[in-house]
């Protein structure tokens, strides 16, 4: 078991989280408790109402190479900072409860979730291309990518009434049942979207860019969308960003460190060497972690 809270000055005023994995009871598998206020909530997504975080770590460099199914869940979690309820809809399309005596019943509510999460990613995206071009919020030097769905009911929505986009699939849904039972899945729908990333300026595919502009375009993106979150929602997220800067040569880094104060967010990065974070010395709270104890540091 273990737990932790955080004292909170967000959207709401100043508030306390927590949460934790509380001591198994008995045979009881282990449950994950979250609070505001010392009050039990649902889930952590009730934390929404009161802050949003956005993070980056190196598991995610290679998000470009990675099969569809990555940016997905990377493109749902930008929806996520935008619109809370966005995960409960992914988690009710993505796991279904079918019972075969109302397969009408379960479809029609199957394509009013589709159809509801693929135009909040559409909407997030398209909004997110425009901050891309804007570039207010952006790292000087770095390359600049454009995003686009690749998914046919993304592409629909953006030139028919959601409500006709939710009978065409479906109409797809009843067609295809056979299909779908001999495969065990649903062999259509936003569920299997792509999120297709560009290198603008070479006009090439992402995952056809060089490790290090990858991972400038990815930065790049990431600060992009902590800059749309803040228009949107009236306040600006939490950053998480672990090892962004070990391979930046210094202006870059610099850069970064100039758009990551524009932005007016709480931003924690963490990395293994200081002198990565030499220049950012004046201006930044350092800490170093060792053997369990926090150390600040001083410039």
């Amino acid at each position: 078991s273990w737990a932790l809270s955080a004292e909170v000055e967000g959207a709401m005023g100043l508030a306390t989280l927590g949460t934790g994995i509380a001591a198994p009871v008995e045979e009881a598998p282990p449950q994950r408790i979250c609070r505001i206020d010392r009050e039990p909530v649902s889930s952590v997504a009730a934390f929404a109402d009161h802050l949003r975080v956005i993070w980056l770590t190196p598991a995610m460099d290679r998000l470009f190479n990675e099969p569809a199914s990555e940016r997905r869940r990377f493109l749902d979690r930008l929806v996520l900072a935008v619109d809370a309820q966005h995960s409960s809809r992914v988690s009710a399309l993505e796991n279904p409860r079918p019972d075969l005596h109302w397969l009408d019943a379960i479809e029609h509510e199957t394509a009013e979730l589709a159809v509801a999460v693929a135009a909040l990613r559409a909407e997030t995206v398209d909004r997110l291309q425009g901050a891309l071009a804007a570039r207010t919020t952006f790292p000087e030097g770095f390359p600049v990518a454009e995003v686009s769905l690749q998914g046919w009911m993304e592409q629909a929505l953006m030139a028919q009434p959601a409500v006709e986009v939710e009978d065409r699939y479906r109409a797809q849904l009843k067609d295809n049942r056979a299909r779908d039972a001999q495969a065990g899945r649903t062999l259509d729908g936003p569920h299997l979207t792509d999120l297709a990333v560009r290198y603008a300026d070479k006009n090439v595919s992402a995952a056809d860019a060089s490790t290090g502009e990858q991972k400038a375009l990815l930065i790049g993106l990431v600060l992009a969308h902590a800059g749309l979150v803040g228009e949107m929602t009236g306040f600006a997220p939490i950053l998480l960003l672990d090892e962004v800067v070990a391979h930046l040569d210094p202006v870059r880094r610099n850069a970064l460190y100039d758009a990551l104060a524009r932005l007016g967010s709480q931003v924690w990065m963490t990395g293994a060497d200081p002198a990565a974070f030499a220049d950012i010395a004046p201006r930044a709270q350092l800490f170093e972690i060792a053997s369990g104890q926090i150390t600040r540091r001083t410039p």
